[in-house]
């Protein structure tokens, strides 16, 4: 399913759908519109992501406590800016890939981030521009959007040597590109070591294509039909062996002394009607079939890639 381009100019555009959301951009920040289930997932994004980073920032400040212990230093403090709370990504270079309206671009940028939204659609950037706008308090530059390819904004950041992102998102992205490896290559590459690479996607199951699709754009018209294409959509196993083979990082010699949960996550979150929102599967749970459908997916850029 994944399988490396062999394409001379390989891109991971598909126009279909970049025409197909560009369509759709008046109605981004619509609460009630055609992006409903992603306003009512954001909240449930921004849980995840703040829990992971908060559990991988722990364990990376317990190490460098002992270490330092080890090496006689008893006077190291450790930085505890998780119970500082609220901007919990203050000051970290943030992609937004796949950025749409803004939706989750705006968010970050309240939580502190340096956020730079990046999508295929010049309609759907332009109405994140004039969205943020009308917010006085995003006058320092961020969020900043962009009207290009991840490709190109990587070939662009390497002839200008810069360094990579803190953290990379791409929300509900994956399975509309072609060439999804060469994507998520392309993410990859995009971070520095030690970032974090967050993603939102569907799994390939029967219940997906009945949820997603038979449902959500069929029968109750959540969504406009031709949204998903169910052969695009990508298990987590699949992510996961990609990240353990293709991109080696799950695995590695430095990582294998971690606990998995330190490497990579995936997590099944699903859209609860009797409670019209968006609710995560517990670590380790199969409750509500768990990653049959909707899911996350985490992992974790080695400080020293082999």
């Amino acid at each position: 399913m994944l399988a490396t381009s062999t394409s001379s100019s390989p891109s991971t555009m598909d126009a279909e759908n970049v025409a197909h959301f560009s369509r759709l951009s008046s109605q981004w920040w619509d609460e009630k519109g055609e992006f409903a289930l992603l306003h009512a997932m954001n909240p449930v994004r921004l849980d995840f992501m703040r829990a992971k980073m908060q559990e991988v920032g722990e364990w990376d400040e317990t190490r460098e406590l002992l270490l330092a212990r080890e090496r006689g230093d008893r006077e190291m403090q450790v930085q505890r800016k998780w119970e500082q709370g609220g901007k919990w990504l203050q000051g970290l270079n943030t992609l937004d890939v796949g950025c749409g309206g803004g939706l989750l671009s705006e968010s970050l940028a309240r939580l502190g981030a340096n956020v730079t939204g990046i999508d295929a659609s010049p309609e759907n950037v332009t109405i994140a521009k004039l969205h943020a706008q009308h917010d006085p308090s995003f006058s320092k530059g961020t969020p900043r959007y962009e009207n290009i390819m991840a490709e190109d904004l990587l070939a662009r950041r390497r002839k200008q040597n810069e360094e990579g992102f803190d953290v990379v998102c791409a929300m509900e992205v994956v399975e509309h590109v072609k060439e999804p490896a060469l994507f998520l290559e392309t993410l990859a590459d995009l971070l520095k070591p030690g970032g974090h690479l967050f993603m939102s996607t569907i799994a390939r199951t029967p219940l997906s294509y009945f949820l997603t699709i038979l449902m959500a754009e069929q029968v109750l018209r959540l969504v406009t039909p031709g949204t998903h294409n169910h052969a695009q959509y990508i298990n987590p196993s699949e992510l996961v062996d990609f990240f353990s083979t293709k991109v080696p990082w799950i695995g590695q010699t430095q990582t294998q002394s971690q606990p998995a949960r330190i490497q990579y996550e995936t997590r099944g979150v699903a859209y609860l009607p009797w409670k019209a929102g968006w609710e995560l599967a517990p670590r380790g749970s199969g409750r509500y079939g768990s990653e049959l459908a909707n899911y996350f997916f985490w992992v974790r850029k080695p400080l020293a890639v082999t």
